[in-house]
């Protein structure tokens, strides 16, 4: 028994489908050759982690019938005997003497006979169940790397507030400050000023026209200065100021005819503001 012939009864052994002569050949060829382990250890990781991927589920009350019905009616293969396939040789391990047969000049030439029935059928069902723990092991790669591109593509495609508030958080000198909103509402304010970033946080904001805007606004030295509009939201409202912050700025929210104030300057008392110094 050589190598690949070894791979395919050990692909046989993790779903447990050898027959007994092919057990017997397997094992007597795993004591004879120790450095063929890897293909069991492998094949048991790949049918344990195939496992695992699917779901308990009770099968249906008709299975059995339904698939003896269908193995009735279903053509089957020529009857063979299961030792002589067990023991069958490979195809490409079976040299017996060719017959010679002439060519059209007269002079004989090999003619490669077909392989017995039984050979053939040996050989693909140990091909076939090592391509089916491959088709498993192709399977179980594909989901993980699946679960892996939707992570992926998920952490990706962060909305830049949210990559602005982990950057904000993860930076040594982050910092934050709340404020009380009218109606019960609070909203924080986090920045750091290694980052240059800030990123407000509110909830319970006042109800505000549809033909209104939330705008941001960062105030230094006396002036207001334009950082972008949200719209109101249901719950937690996170927006990310247009704009580099300076140290001392005051971070303030008016409200605005929708899309924002069209002077450039606040029109409105601020509804939040928190100082940064």
């Amino acid at each position: 028994m050589d190598e690949q012939e070894f791979a395919e009864l050990a692909a046989g052994a993790a779903l447990n489908a050898l027959s007994p002569a092919d057990r017997a050949a397997f094992e007597a060829a795993r004591r004879e050759h120790p450095e063929w382990e890897h293909w069991i250890e492998t094949d048991a990781a790949t049918v344990a982690a195939l496992a695992d991927t699917v779901s308990d589920a009770v099968p249906p009350l008709t299975l059995r019938s339904t698939l003896l019905s269908r193995i009735a009616t279903t053509p089957q293969l020529p009857a063979m005997d299961a030792a002589v396939a067990a023991t069958a040789e490979p195809v490409d391990r079976w040299t017996p003497a060719p017959p010679r047969a002439p060519d059209r000049r007269g002079d004989e030439v090999p003619v490669e006979p077909p392989p017995p029935t039984a050979v053939i059928q040996a050989v693909s069902r140990r091909r076939w169940t090592r391509g089916i723990l491959a088709l498993a092991a192709s399977m179980v790669l594909l989901v993980a790397l699946g679960l892996g591109a939707v992570q992926i593509n998920e952490y990706m495609n962060r909305p830049p507030e949210v990559v602005a508030l982990q950057q904000i958080e993860d930076a040594p000198d982050a910092r934050s400050a709340t404020v009380e909103v009218a109606d019960g509402g609070t909203s924080t304010a986090h920045w750091a000023e290694s980052v240059g970033k800030v990123v407000l946080v509110s909830q319970g904001l006042p109800q505000i026209a549809d033909d209104e805007s939330f705008e941001l606004w960062f105030v230094r030295d006396g002036a207001a200065v334009p950082a972008g509009v949200f719209e109101p939201t249901d719950g937690t409202t996170t927006a990310l100021l247009e704009g580099a912050m300076e140290p001392g700025d005051v971070i303030a929210v008016t409200v605005e005819p929708q899309g924002g104030s069209p002077t450039g300057e606040p029109s409105s008392d601020p509804i939040v503001t928190i100082p940064t110094a």
